[in-house]
């Protein structure tokens, strides 16, 4: 029997290469709407974060996901990231 690949992803807070399901992606849709995307399937531009309070942490204070989809994030949206996160 064949091996699958796993997909690995990058996350943006730690910078570490871990498989894609163990990962949180963020989505912006095409028309520009920041959402959490559960099923890892959305379109738009998709940026992975750790499951983790620090990497969450880490990306809010250095501004790495409004720096990834290019442009800003509401506080609202992070905060839900962070209620997800607990």
């Amino acid at each position: 029997m064949k091996k699958r690949k796993v997909p690995m992803r990058m996350c943006i807070g730690c910078r570490e290469m871990k498989p894609k399901k163990e990962l949180i992606r963020i989505v912006r849709s095409p028309e520009g709407v920041i959402s959490i995307d559960h099923k890892g399937k959305a379109p738009g531009r998709g940026a992975y974060l750790c499951p983790s309070k620090e990497c969450l942490e880490k990306s809010i204070k250095a501004k790495l996901l409004e720096r990834t989809f290019e442009q800003k994030i509401d506080e609202e949206i992070y905060e839900k990231l962070r209620s997800e996160m607990t």
